[in-house]
């Protein structure tokens, strides 16, 4: 609450300097309620507006996600916006000025809401996070934003930044430390995979899959954690033993998925005798051996208008 009324304040200055933008009906845009429309959507499917959200964005089909946490416990797909604008080329962030989105796995907490961003509304992805660092990978201030103009940050239009920010808003102050977000290059489907296996980038993004799959079987955010150079997902360690993200692993043990209720009941009948071959044990679909991946970055930014640029 300490941070809501920290932006009022800036409200107030800013007003005071020149004045605060003020949406239609007259309030501060960061403050703006969530839109009716997007109330009636939660509503239907048993979500409350502090609940918790995630956020998923995907480079080629120029997407972006917001998850949000049912009365189940489970997430669910609440609404997807088209990203304006994103800047490089599939793959990592590599060093400030490279014009490059990053790909990975982040969290996004209070501090990093900027009411007062010069692209309308913004927020700070968090990059570069431990597994960045550990590849000495350089860069600041990569946002998500509005203005649909950016150098390296995701761009929204104005009004889909807001409606973003707003729900991101309610859950951060309704008491949900951080949101995370999945910046990927690409939906991770098998075929999408398939027709990248020969870039430089697949073995990074074989890595990043874990963490893809591990949402899309339990509908619930993957515990990540990074040593070795890699991401390791939804693993306990033994002891009080911490993760070094340039270090060796520490001994670990894989975690029980537990699938969302869909997949369990899809899990019961039996698959079709054409399609058996394609069907692999759960292990095998998270990929939850973390190899040695290539030198890449994940995180999340904006920039040119065409996916794939």
């Amino acid at each position: 609450m300490v941070f809501w009324s920290r932006v009022v304040a800036l409200c107030a200055a800013a007003a005071l300097a020149g004045g605060a933008a003020l949406a239609a009906d007259g309030v501060s845009k960061e403050l703006a309620p969530i839109p009716g429309a997007t109330l009636a959507l939660m509503k239907a499917r048993a979500m409350t507006p502090a609940a918790p959200i995630l956020i998923r964005t995907y480079k080629k089909e120029a997407e972006l996600e917001v998850w949000k946490k049912g009365k189940d416990g489970r997430f669910a797909l609440l609404k997807s916006f088209p990203i304006c604008r994103w800047s490089g080329q599939l793959g990592p962030k590599l060093r400030q000025g490279d014009r490059q989105a990053p790909e990975g796995f982040y969290l996004v907490s209070l501090d990093q809401m900027n009411p007062r961003s010069k692209y309308h509304l913004s927020f700070n992805v968090g990059f570069p996070n431990a597994y960045d660092r550990a590849y000495g990978r350089t860069g600041q201030n990569i946002m998500v934003h509005g203005d649909c103009t950016s150098a390296g940050c995701y761009a929204m239009t104005d009004a889909v930044v807001e409606e973003i920010f707003i729900l991101a808003r309610e859950a951060l102050q309704g008491g949900q430390p951080a949101f995370q977000i999945q910046a990927f290059p690409f939906r991770m489907t098998a075929a999408n995979m398939a027709a990248h296996k020969d870039d430089k980038w697949y073995d990074f993004w074989k890595n990043l899959k874990e963490g893809y799959d591990y949402f899309e079987i339990s509908h619930l955010p993957p515990k990540i954690a990074v040593c070795d150079k890699r991401y390791l997902v939804n693993v306990a360690f033994t002891g009080d033993a911490r993760p070094d993200p340039t270090g060796a692993c520490p001994a670990y043990q894989r975690l029980p998925i537990p699938r969302a209720p869909a997949m369990q009941e899809a899990s019961t009948k039996p698959a079709p005798k054409t399609q058996a071959a394609l069907v692999k044990p759960l292990g095998s679909v998270m990929g939850l051996r973390f190899g040695p991946s290539k030198p890449a970055y994940t995180a999340f930014t904006l920039g040119p208008a065409t996916p794939g640029r």
